[in-house]
């Protein structure tokens, strides 16, 4: 008997998007499109649309746990990127799952907060990301404002963005990539700061107000990549393009605020 072979299972740990713009949504979607299967851990669960958050609640850091082992008992797992994490107790939760299989690659999307000004992680869960979580990553993906909540540097330019990549990298030992989302001008640069060595990836900016969940869905694509055996680089890559396609179809979608990064169409 023929069996066919099952698609690269990725899991995302993050939070519900009601609105499906961003989150576990987009995540999903962004995997299957890719070719992937997605298994979630939910760690929130937000009320909010494409206009904003309206309210915001915290999943118990015991059944994040119980999420957590009953999807790595089971699936086989070839990577993982975490999204919303929602406080210091979920995080070592986590970190101490995580642990113990070290072969997975992981990509972490510190979210700190919303685009809209909602704030999720406070100073001590950032310093929890800091502390457990990073040493276990394969990759950390902060836009500028994260990259300067993390580093402690101003990051409002390019070169601000590089070196406060570089020092990431060093302080915590593994790759960081400063996203560009957040700089001016017609192309956008990520930078990948990778143990000494440090890429720049530029790409034309695309001119739209559908961005709902972009890093959502770099993320989770870095993570499909590697999950199906790509270098880091390539993975980046890959992802760049993956999201600069869905925002480019989606420019003329006309959602009431900040429409979805990747809608899934065609």
């Amino acid at each position: 008997m023929n069996r066919r072979r099952l698609p690269a299972c990725i899991l995302t740990i993050a939070g519900s998007d009601s609105g499906a713009g961003a989150g576990l949504q987009a995540d999903a979607r962004t995997i299957h499109a890719l070719g992937g299967f997605a298994a979630t851990v939910v760690t929130a669960v937000t009320a909010q649309n494409t206009r904003g958050v309206a309210a915001w609640q915290a999943v118990p850091p015991g059944l994040i746990r119980a999420q957590l082992r009953a999807v790595l008992q089971d699936l086989p797992i070839a990577a993982i990127k975490t999204g919303l994490l929602p406080g210091p107790a979920a995080i070592r939760i986590i970190a101490a799952e995580l642990k113990r299989r070290p072969g997975i690659a992981l990509v972490v999307d510190p979210v700190i907060g919303s685009t809209s000004g909602t704030r999720f992680l406070s100073p001590g869960g950032v310093r929890a990301l800091e502390r457990w979580l990073f040493p276990l990553a394969s990759l950390v993906t902060p836009n500028w404002p994260e990259a300067a909540a993390l580093s402690g540097m101003p990051v409002r330019s390019e070169g601000e963005a590089r070196d406060a990549a570089r020092e990431l990298a060093a302080r915590h030992g593994c790759a960081f990539l400063v996203k560009g989302g957040h700089g001016r001008g017609r192309m956008s640069r990520d930078i990948l700061a990778a143990g000494r060595k440090t890429r720049i990836f530029s790409g034309r900016r695309v001119a739209t107000r559908n961005t709902h969940g972009t890093g959502c869905v770099l993320s989770a694509s870095i993570a499909a990549g590697l999950g199906s055996g790509r270098s880091l680089e390539a993975a980046v890559a890959g992802a760049r393009r993956f999201l600069a396609d869905g925002l480019g179809r989606g420019r003329r979608e006309d959602w009431g605020g900040a429409g979805p990064a990747f809608s899934g169409r065609a």
